[in-house]
C-alpha cells in the first residue's frame, strides 16, 4: 500500500475517479504512515489493496477507514465486488513492516555474465 506508485481515488456510486501519484512510494522510511495520511485527506471510506502493513493499517484504522487487502485486478471490478459484499474488511494487516523495500531479492547478486553491450 505505502510504496504503491498510484492510487485510483474512486465514487462508488458514480464511478467517477481521480488517479493520484503516491508522492510517498520512495520514502527512506515511514510509507505507510505517511500515504495513509494523506488518503485520509481524500474522504475515503474504504482502501481496496493487494498488501497493507502493520503502520499504515493503524492509521487507516484510526482514521475510521475500512481497509481490503488480497485484492487484485481491474478496479472497476474490485469496486463491484466490495460493493456486493464479496470483499470483506480486513481485521488485520496482511504483510509484515517495510514489505515493500525490496530486501532480499535484488540486491545485486547477479553472476554479471550480461553482455553489457560490448
Amino acid at each position: 500500500f505505502g510504496r504503491c506508485q498510484y492510487f485510483v481515488i474512486a465514487d462508488p456510486d458514480t464511478m467517477e475517479f481521480e488517479a493520484m501519484e503516491n508522492s510517498g512510494a520512495m520514502a527512506a522510511g515511514g510509507a505507510g504512515i505517511s500515504t495513509a495520511q494523506m488518503i485520509a485527506t481524500k474522504g475515503v471510506e474504504a482502501v481496496l489493496t493487494g498488501n497493507c502493513g502493520p503502520n499504515a493499517f493503524q492509521t487507516l484504522s484510526a482514521a475510521k477507514i475500512k481497509v481490503v487487502t488480497g485484492v487484485s485486478g481491474k478496479v472497476r471490478e474490485a469496486i463491484q465486488d466490495y460493493k456486493s459484499g464479496k470483499l470483506q474488511k480486513s481485521s488485520q494487516p496482511n504483510v509484515a513492516g517495510h514489505f515493500g523495500l525490496g530486501h532480499d531479492a535484488g540486491t545485486g547478486g547477479g553472476t554479471r555474465r550480461g553482455t553489457g553491450g560490448r
